[in-house]
């Protein structure tokens, strides 16, 4: 069976081996040390696991459906407390247990890379453990009540009216995160300014301003639709320097707000 095979069966249970597997790793393979640490290969563990582990692990580790897969954030692993060891669970899986290893057709570095990928999952809980609000609740109101998805795109999914924040709790502090979402205007980055122009019939038409030179301008209409002008043309423009993002000051309580901030913040796919 291939490794892709093994690794979609959906009663392969990784933390069944993590936490409760009865396995144990002999002395030398438990001091092997990680190889493959990089940023680019948590990247690489990301994708792996998402397209492989989490049908029964969930899309960020956070535990399958139905007690399907627990939590794999935590951060602690009862028979892997070293990274050889979870190397050793994901190679070889545990015998009388579900889960199924990948075996010999998988590559050393592509099993280095899960392994690094679930330290990250650990670290990254670890760093919203204080904040005052849910991440659960959070990415609810992303979907929903604040309508964020509308304009912005989280991991290839979303709209394009808004920069992209898959990776925005690695840019952006709890702080600054509440500051964005309950003042938006305070600070705009020319990227996110909108044109408006004015044509000859009196209609107006706006949208972001994708690029600008001497001459003419782009920019992306609500529709996300591509427009180019002219400026000199005979139609008039501006530019608006303002936000085109809604505040939340008034339309979400404190609560929401906090629990939005604790979403964001847990966006970190870099």
């Amino acid at each position: 069976m291939s490794w892709t095979a093994r690794c979609r069966v959906p009663a392969v249970l990784l933390s069944t081996a993590l936490v409760l597997g009865g396995w144990a790793a002999d002395v030398a393979a438990q001091d092997t040390e990680n190889p493959y640490t990089s940023r680019i290969d948590v990247r690489g563990g990301r994708r792996l696991f998402r397209a492989q582990c989490s049908t029964c692990h969930g899309l960020n580790g956070t535990g399958g459906e139905e007690g399907a897969g627990p939590d794999l954030t935590l951060g602690r692993f009862r028979h892997a407390s070293t990274d050889a060891g979870l190397y050793r669970v994901i190679r070889d899986g545990v015998d009388g247990t579900a889960m199924i290893g990948v075996g010999g057709d998988a590559t050393d570095q592509s099993v280095w890379q899960l392994v690094t990928y679930l330290r990250t999952l650990g670290a990254e809980a670890r760093a919203t453990t204080d904040l005052a609000g849910s991440l659960e609740a959070g990415q609810q109101l992303f979907a929903g009540k604040g309508d964020c998805a509308r304009c912005h795109i989280v991991n290839g999914q979303g709209g394009r009216l808004g920069p992209d924040l898959s990776n925005v709790g690695r840019r952006r502090d709890p702080d600054e995160l509440a500051a964005d979402l309950r003042d938006p205007g305070a600070e705009v980055d020319p990227r996110w300014w909108t044109m408006r122009v004015t044509r000859h019939d009196g209609s107006v038409i706006e949208g972001l301003r994708m690029d600008e030179d001497t001459f003419s301008f782009r920019i992306m209409d609500a529709e996300e639709n591509l427009r180019a002008f002219s400026k000199y043309g005979g139609s008039s423009y501006e530019r608006i320097q303002t936000s085109t993002m809604p505040g939340y000051a008034q339309s979400l309580t404190s609560q929401e707000v906090d629990d939005l901030v604790a979403f964001l913040f847990s966006l970190r796919t870099e």
